[in-house]
């Protein structure tokens, strides 16, 4: 029985969540999905510096996990990059940090949502 995939939690709700190549129609693009646990991975190990370490910290997950997560964002993206194809961002399983409720035992310090 394979394991559930666990939900990554994500700082940031993107904004933009559509790119393409200029000047060709969409009609006639491929198109690639990067999700948006895919596109945090890439926030915070290449726009913010962070390590794997942290950023599977940061995002909930194993530092092997982040690698992972981060590998398949850099070969979605690249592939878009030279394939000419457009970049759909969504999906995934994450869940938005501000809509997380965490609450923190002032005795002990333990932390539960």
């Amino acid at each position: 029985m394979v394991r559930p995939i666990k939900d990554r939690t994500v700082a940031f709700d993107p904004e933009v969540n559509y790119f393409k190549p200029r000047g060709i129609p969409m009609i006639d693009l491929e198109e690639v999905t990067l999700a948006v646990d895919e596109l945090e991975a890439i926030r915070l190990a290449d726009l913010l510096g962070m390590s794997h370490e942290e950023g599977g910290v940061r995002m909930g997950v194993s530092r092997a996990t982040f690698g992972r997560i981060i590998q398949k964002a850099h070969k979605t993206i690249a592939d878009a990059i030279i394939n000419g194809k457009a970049i759909n961002i969504g999906g995934g399983n994450y869940r938005l940090l501000e809509k997380m409720r965490v609450f923190l035992c002032e005795a002990c310090g333990h932390q539960w949502e």
